[in-house]
């Protein structure tokens, strides 16, 4: 890893701009403030990280901006002929007690997935699962020696205590409010034995972490919903957002991706058929998966219903089913 530098404040960071407004984008889910300045006469985006602003900060305990750290430490750069992430400075100090920081970022919006439920062209979604497993065999065996995401923290997202604790925050962000509403449904729908064991894993996911941390690791970006990546005018896939950036299991990248890029998947790319081309790809990249590719991929789907089982509960009885369904065999691992 080759660091990089920080500035020593967001003032100094964006001292050469000379022109700001603010900006937003329909896919934001965060509650952090955004703007796109002018450097050099080019478009740029700042995305200012405060706990304060973020649910995510605040319920993994984000004091002093993992993304920023990362980016600090070199992570980012780890695969740069496939992934573009955009970031071209950085600085810390923002904020409440200084716990903030600043992001400044190539305004890349115009390369980004378009908002919308318009499934992907069948060839930049086999390229997104090329360049994830390509990240992740750049990174195979990595352990976290820099402090990022801890590797159980992972699962614990959406736990009776961390809703709680935004349910007294007066939900400053929607999303806490609807999983409350969800895991609600999801008690209401799933069937008992799958409740059971998601719910207890919801309040300690340490089971499921310690059986997943006997499985292969690497570095995980930890988000590749869509409305987080796109393709580079060179072909890369462009990379933003890397809150929850950390040691995990790839599978977990895999799982996330089917559980909320369901809509997005082309025409005939089924789960199934996805989670095969992600398997070729790893092996294509040099990963050998023959001993311990079944037992992760269970565990991360059940990990997956721990995560996303309150919004699976608010769809259809077919999603929902087949999340259940896939969770039965992690749930005998454990």
């Amino acid at each position: 890893m080759i660091p990089a530098m920080l500035a020593d404040s967001v003032e100094d960071l964006l001292a050469t701009v000379e022109r700001r407004e603010s900006f937003h984008s329909a896919d934001f889910r965060s509650g952090s403030a955004f703007e796109r300045v002018w450097i050099d006469g080019e478009p740029h985006v700042v995305k200012f990280l405060h706990l304060d602003d973020d649910f995510t900060m605040r319920v993994s305990g984000d004091v002093g901006c993992r993304p920023i750290r990362a980016y600090a430490a070199g992570l980012l750069d780890l695969a740069p002929d496939l992934i573009d992430h955009a970031v071209v400075g950085a600085a810390t100090g923002h904020g409440r007690n200084g716990w903030g920081g600043a992001l400044l970022m190539r305004d890349v919006s115009a390369e980004l997935v378009p908002p919308g439920d318009d499934p992907l062209p069948a060839d930049q979604h086999l390229r997104f699962l090329d360049h994830l497993a390509g990240l992740c065999a750049r990174t195979w065996g990595w352990q976290d020696d820099v402090g990022m995401l801890p590797y159980a923290a992972r699962w614990a997202w959406f736990s009776d205590a961390s809703i709680e604790s935004e349910r007294a925050l007066g939900w400053r962000e929607r999303v806490p409010a609807i999983a409350a509403e969800g895991w609600d449904a999801f008690g209401r729908r799933a069937p008992a034995d799958v409740a059971r064991v998601v719910n207890e894993l919801r309040q300690d996911c340490s089971p499921l972490a310690a059986a997943l941390a006997d499985t292969p690791s690497c570095l995980l970006h930890g988000d590749w919903k869509i409305s987080n990546v796109g393709t580079a005018a060179d072909g890369r896939t462009v990379l933003i957002d890397w809150a929850y950036v950390g040691e995990g299991p790839a599978c977990h990248e895999l799982t996330w991706y089917l559980a909320l890029n369901r809509q997005k998947l082309p025409e005939g790319h089924s789960k199934e058929q996805v989670t095969d081309d992600f398997r070729v790809a790893l092996e294509r990249h040099g990963v050998d998966t023959e001993r311990w590719w079944l037992p992760q991929l269970e565990l991360c789907l059940l990990g997956a219903l721990v995560q996303f089982g309150w919004e699976k509960a608010l769809g259809d009885d077919a999603e929902f089913g087949w999340w259940c369904d896939a969770a039965r065999p992690g749930m005998a691992r454990l």
